[in-house]
């Protein structure tokens, strides 16, 4: 008899949940290597369309992410596991932090463990990217303007993301 797929998405989910610290863009490499290396749910390339829709829809990422490969794996039940696995270790742990964080808020070893959790975090967030950028999911060398005019916009003149994205797709639309 096979083994039923909501176990793994569970476990995969709950794992992706406990150890993923810094916002859904510090997440992404650990969801990536469970689903795409490990469990082989998705390729690269899905990955890569995730992501990109994950930034596009209302949420967090990694939860949107989720959210899309439960769904790939068992369906819509799949889709209700993987968000509910994804979120419970986090509000947990959460929970208990809050509960306790008074006394030891003004703590010497919490404010030094906060302080050498930041550049795990970057450095996190920088695999996410790196994650991104390979064959299978960079698109071709067309994305590298349209990458530098966005980066540009936003680095410069703070242009607004919306305006971006939809300027983005009309380029790419029509010239890629």
């Amino acid at each position: 008899m096979p083994e039923d797929p909501r176990l793994p998405l569970v476990a995969s989910f709950m794992k992706i949940g406990l150890f993923g610290f810094g916002g859904g863009y510090a997440i992404l490499p650990l969801i990536s290597r469970e689903v795409v290396e490990v469990r082989q749910w998705i390729d690269a390339g899905e990955f890569a369309d995730i992501v990109a829709l994950s930034q596009m829809t209302p949420g967090p990422v990694a939860l949107n992410a989720a959210t899309y490969i439960g769904y790939v794996v068992t369906g819509v039940a799949g889709s209700a596991i993987a968000t509910a696995a994804e979120c419970l270790p986090p509000f947990a742990v959460m929970f208990l932090a809050c509960r306790f964080f008074m006394s030891i808020k003004d703590s010497p070893r919490v404010a030094g463990a906060m302080r050498l959790l930041r550049p795990a975090v970057v450095g996190l967030v920088l695999a996410a990217a790196l994650t991104l950028v390979n064959r299978q999911s960079f698109a071709d060398w067309k994305s590298v303007p349209i990458f530098l005019a966005a980066l540009a916009l936003t680095a410069g003149f703070r242009a607004n993301p919306i305006f971006l994205l939809l300027g983005a797709g009309v380029f790419g639309y029509f010239f890629c």
